[in-house]
């Protein structure tokens, strides 16, 4: 187990999170191993990250203060490196509830992400010249589906309507942001939905966040007003399921579009996402194309691998790699 805390504290550094740097590789450092005891034989990341976001979301609902005088997002003022005898002491006393939460789905509904899709809708608007009806797999909240009501900052300008969600540093290079973009339908699945209107929903997001980044912090709260105000519609359904009878529409171009959901699906699953893809994809035509476009690893099955952004579009049907990207989405670069 040490060396899968410290691969994963590593991980966290890549990504800027001095904190869980910190927090992880004391876990590994620790003589009564509780972290390991914890965690059991479930050691892959998104186990280390579910711990750690179960243990945020404990200070978020005000049910561990020593712990939460550590952490920015719930107001503390402490050095959030110090976090660990106190984290380590909130773990023991909540050993249980934590593990229950290993099984939680993930809810990592990152904001950054919004900018290789708003890079992928351009190509596919440019390509096509029609509007696009947005359909998303694994999607959490739906934010994500508003991602054309954010503002993207890049070396050569903007792009995007004024928006509480800024993203700075969005793009090196650019997509073809000359292209056309209009959203006219917005719909996605989870298996396990989240309404932002609930203050729990949001809670629950925020608690996958990594508490001393933040500009995710406020990306993902600036998302949460732009949601409110821009409907759509996220269903409880697993990702073939939603796509069960996925066809072209006339007059639109149809976009699936997916971010670092991929390695949570079965190959089962995942084969029959592509079956009902690439089925509509063989129905599509000029006036009602139909599009796959993704933000995932380069090795999909795993979540610690580089990130692609991939287009396939019908008629036609062969894959394209736009772009690539860390797994936050920012700075995504267009090739």
């Amino acid at each position: 187990m040490r060396s899968e805390l410290l691969a994963q504290a590593r991980g966290c550094a890549q990504l800027g999170s001095p904190m869980y740097v910190e927090l992880l590789t004391r876990a590994a450092d620790d003589p009564g191993d509780i972290v390991a005891e914890t965690l059991g034989r479930r050691t892959g990341t998104g186990f280390m990250l579910a711990m750690l976001a179960t243990m945020h979301r404990l200070v978020l609902e005000g049910r561990a203060p020593e712990l939460a005088a550590h952490y920015p997002t719930a107001g503390g003022t402490e050095d959030p490196l110090e976090a660990w005898p106190a984290f380590r002491d909130v773990l023991i006393e909540n050993a249980a509830e934590v593990r229950d939460g290993l099984t939680d789905p993930p809810q990592t509904n990152e904001v950054g992400r919004a900018a290789p899709l708003v890079g992928g809708l351009l190509t596919v608007a440019g390509a096509t010249g029609l509007p696009i009806r947005l359909l998303e797999i694994g999607s959490s909240a739906g934010l994500n589906l508003r991602a054309d009501h954010f503002r993207l900052l890049h070396e050569s300008g903007s792009f995007g309507p004024e928006s509480p969600v800024v993203l700075a540093d969005a793009w090196r290079g650019l997509p073809p942001v000359d292209a056309p973009l209009a959203v006219t339908e917005r719909r996605g699945c989870d298996p396990n939905p989240l309404d932002v209107a609930s203050a729990d929903a949001r809670r629950r997001l925020l608690s996958y966040v990594w508490p001393d980044q933040t500009a995710r912090v406020e990306r993902l709260r600036a998302a949460f007003e732009v949601a409110a105000r821009v409907p759509a519609a996220v269903v409880r359904a697993g990702a073939a399921e939603f796509l069960d009878g996925l066809a072209p529409k006339r007059g639109v171009a149809t976009v699936v579009w997916h971010s670092t959901m991929r390695a949570y699906l079965s190959p089962d699953e995942g084969a029959r996402v592509d079956h009902h893809i690439e089925k509509a994809g063989a129905a599509a035509t000029a006036d009602a194309p139909v599009a796959h476009l993704s933000f995932e690893g380069r090795d999909a099955s795993r979540l610690d691998s580089a990130q692609v952004v991939a287009l396939r579009l019908w008629p036609g049907g062969e894959r394209a790699i736009l772009g690539e990207g860390p797994s936050h989405g920012l700075p995504t670069t267009w090739y």
